[in-house]
């Protein structure tokens, strides 16, 4: 492959460890491939009163995201817990401040998926999933999920759907990501920075 590496941004809200263990094994599935380097960001989380309540910079993980690193990326993994359903408000809260990318098409055409963790087995992993699709879609992007040709989607008790990685973390968030969600974590980012070279090279 010519030209320097293409960075793919992991953007990720974590508040259990959950979220963010999955980021990190994405970050090791687009690492493994010639080419491509993760790049690892968070988003601070958000108040119900107007003060600010987060540090300029993350006591500890990954930094937060600046606009600039869509500006950059060449493909995105967008991964949140569940929060009734939906993606946690800190991160719909980051994408409601992207409308100057979506106006210029910043991140139109380039590949990206999505993943997620809940407090219980049927605590909306896939709507979760569905919703952080939907500002991508606007933002022109090329949704990935993970085929069947998967074993670990017919075998894993913990999570795991075709619209993206997922993870049951129990209750108080402590259950353990099992080998299956494991594996298809590292799939999928693989196959996001697969696509990204695929489409650079087009």
């Amino acid at each position: 492959m010519n030209g320097p590496n293409l960075t793919i941004l992991v953007l990720y809200y974590s508040r259990h460890g959950s979220t963010r263990k999955l980021a990190e094994l994405i970050a090791q599935g687009i690492d493994s491939i010639s080419g491509c380097d993760a790049r690892l960001r968070t988003v601070p989380a958000i108040s119900t009163v107007t003060e600010a309540t987060e540090p300029d910079i993350p006591a500890e993980g990954a930094p937060y995201v600046e606009l600039q690193d869509l500006e950059e990326c060449a493909g995105l993994a967008l991964g949140s817990p569940t929060r009734f359903g939906n993606m946690a408000s800190a991160m719909k809260y980051f994408w409601d401040g992207t409308s100057s990318h979506w106006l210029s098409g910043t991140l139109s055409g380039k590949p990206a998926c999505v993943f997620t963790s809940t407090g219980s087995l049927h605590g909306g992993q896939e709507s979760t999933l569905l919703s952080m699709m939907l500002p991508l879609m606007h933002h022109g992007m090329i949704l990935l999920g993970l085929p069947y040709t998967h074993p670990e989607l017919m075998t894993t008790a913990t999570g795991g759907t075709p619209y993206g990685v997922s993870h049951w973390s129990g209750m108080n968030g402590t259950a353990p990501l099992s080998d299956d969600t494991r594996s298809l974590a590292v799939a999928l980012g693989r196959r996001l920075a697969q696509t990204a070279c695929k489409l650079r090279e087009a």
